[in-house]
């Protein structure tokens, strides 16, 4: 089986959700990420403009619930399933970097 799903985008913080726990006791929050560039294609130039849903646990969701929506991340992660039981899905953000110089504190 392939193992392979790492992802990063560079994406404004569109939407975030509540910090809140699983009943594990794990912290757990969900946001929007909005991206938007232009990238190569069959030797062309493709605007891309899209949203996409995404999940952090840990450390990582205490950190992301103290940036401002509308802020400029570098976010890094897996794809799955954004739930258990769904079929659509979520970047699952396991770390980020501002990209706003501003921004103190990742």
């Amino acid at each position: 089986m392939p193992g392979a799903n790492r992802l990063t985008l560079d994406a404004t913080l569109a939407e975030r959700g509540d910090l809140r726990y699983t009943p594990a006791g794990v912290p757990a929050l969900e946001c929007v990420l909005r991206h938007a560039s232009v990238q190569r294609e069959a030797g062309g130039e493709r605007k891309v403009d899209c949203e996409l849903a995404a999940v952090a646990f840990g450390a990582p969701a205490i950190a992301l619930s103290r940036v401002p929506t509308g802020s400029p991340l570098r976010c890094k992660g897996f794809v799955a399933r954004r739930y258990r039981t769904g079929t659509t899905l979520a970047l699952h953000i396991d770390e980020f970097e501002s990209l706003d110089n501003a921004l103190e504190g990742n």
